[in-house]
């Protein structure tokens, strides 16, 4: 099982591609990245989940 964490302040221009990039530098497992679009607009609201694929590979990424 997975640990999903909650990352905000996004700047609007971010991809899932490219957070995913960044939560997979130094060879932590990411299983998915979902950014929170608003529904009327289908812009992105500044914020999203990503879930790693282990508790460890979370508390790595939060410790950087």
């Amino acid at each position: 099982m997975g640990t999903r964490l909650y990352v905000g302040n996004l700047s609007f221009g971010t991809t899932e591609e490219t957070l995913r990039q960044a939560f997979e530098e130094g060879g932590h497992k990411v299983v998915e990245v979902k950014i929170i679009t608003d529904r009327d607009t289908g812009q992105p609201r500044g914020f999203g989940f990503v879930e790693m694929a282990t508790p460890a590979d979370a508390q790595a990424v939060m410790s950087q």
